[in-house]
């Protein structure tokens, strides 16, 4: 995938990841699934979409200049000699 693609991919994300945010369809919903409510698993399962949405994000669209001006900044912070 081209890195234009990759980042128009990433920024699509974000509004569904919003929108399935709030589960409307599972507020009422009594049953467990995994020992958890199935709201509460659906959140859990949520939550780790949203992680792998974000490191995506960074990866693909995160500035390169950026990154190295930080890890410029890191190792200037040493301990003296």
């Amino acid at each position: 995938m081209a890195a234009g693609a990759a980042r128009i991919t990433a920024y699509a994300a974000l509004p569904v990841l919003y929108l399935l945010h709030n589960d409307l369809w599972f507020w009422d919903e009594p049953s467990r699934l995994l020992g958890l409510p199935v709201g509460l698993t659906y959140h859990v399962l949520f939550s780790a979409v949203v992680v792998l949405a974000m490191w995506r994000l960074v990866r693909v669209a995160w500035p390169g200049d950026v990154i190295d001006e930080l890890a410029g900044e890191a190792g200037d912070e040493g301990v003296d000699p």
